[in-house]
């Protein structure tokens, strides 16, 4: 059976924590291989103002975090749900530094690799229009489970992307399911390099018969 997956997303007061920005929202979907096993969702409260355009983005006020966990009590609890499962986000780059940042204000630490399915998908998708979230969700048919920009959303067109992308790569290179090493290893390879590195994670029987 697949290793289990936990693909996450973050709404936030701003774009980085370097400059102060902090979590409003985290939303977690643990995959097994092609199917979904669980779900974890809170809004967390942090004490930081969320400036108009990010309501408008989001659909999160300040009224709506004033009776939300503190942000500390989430992380932990976002923690033991993910235990030790490697990682997946739409953008990695933003959602994993904020991952780092509200566990780090936890007194926790944040270990776990992180793979990225917008890098990902211009591998896998390199000829698709867009490789936003929502416009490779309409492009490839998959299903749009809710609001975009609220975290469990986004987190399942993540998790339903990131599926699509292991099938085709199944499909189209006669791979066994990728776990996540592979799709680590996928994303910081060229597109040059791309077809040498999968055929060498082909399944044994074909890779043989071939031969």
């Amino acid at each position: 059976m697949p290793s289990p997956i936990a693909v996450i997303d973050f709404e936030t007061t701003g774009m980085t924590p370097a400059q102060g920005s902090r979590a409003t929202e985290v939303g977690i979907v643990l995959i097994e291989g092609e199917r979904v096993v669980d779900r974890f969702q809170s809004l967390m409260q942090t004490g930081v103002w969320i400036p108009p355009f990010i309501t408008q983005l989001t659909g999160i006020s300040n009224g709506m975090l004033a009776d939300a966990p503190p942000a500390a009590e989430v992380m932990r609890a976002a923690a033991r749900f993910v235990g030790d499962a490697p990682m997946v986000a739409h953008n990695a780059a933003f959602d994993s530094k904020f991952w780092q940042a509200e566990l780090q204000h936890a007194g926790l630490a944040a270990p776990q690799p992180f793979a990225c399915t917008v890098l990902l998908s211009r591998r896998v998708y390199p000829d698709a229009p867009s490789h936003s979230l929502g416009n490779l969700t309409a492009h490839l048919g998959l299903p749009s489970p809710g609001r975009a920009h609220r975290a469990l959303a986004d987190a399942e067109m993540a998790a339903n992307l990131l599926i699509a992308m292991q099938r085709a790569l199944c499909q189209r290179f006669e791979l066994p399911w990728p776990e996540h090493g592979l799709l680590m290893r996928l994303q910081r390879s060229s597109r040059q390099s791309m077809d040498k590195l999968l055929r060498q994670h082909r399944l044994p029987e074909i890779g043989a018969a071939a031969r």
